[in-house]
């Protein structure tokens, strides 16, 4: 539990901004996705392409990400 609240305590929480929401659209429309399965995905995809530096993203739906992401964002999957 104390290795979970380390990590937990690494991350920050954003709000969905109009950038975030209108750079999530464009990612969805050049990967040809549309459609409420893929919008969670395209926001936190938006999001990680929002940072300057080193960008990765772990998930469970790797295949998604990297299609939005292309190789601009590091993909983990668990």
């Amino acid at each position: 539990m104390d290795r979970l609240r380390r990590h937990t305590s690494r991350l920050e929480v954003l709000p969905v901004s109009d950038a975030i929401t209108w750079r999530a659209i464009d990612l969805l429309r050049n990967a040809n996705l549309h459609g409420h399965k893929y919008a969670i995905d395209s926001v936190v995809a938006a999001t990680a392409l929002g940072y300057a530096g080193p960008r990765i993203i772990v998930t469970s739906d790797a295949d998604d990400m990297n299609k939005l992401c292309g190789d601009r964002v590091r993909v983990v999957g668990v």
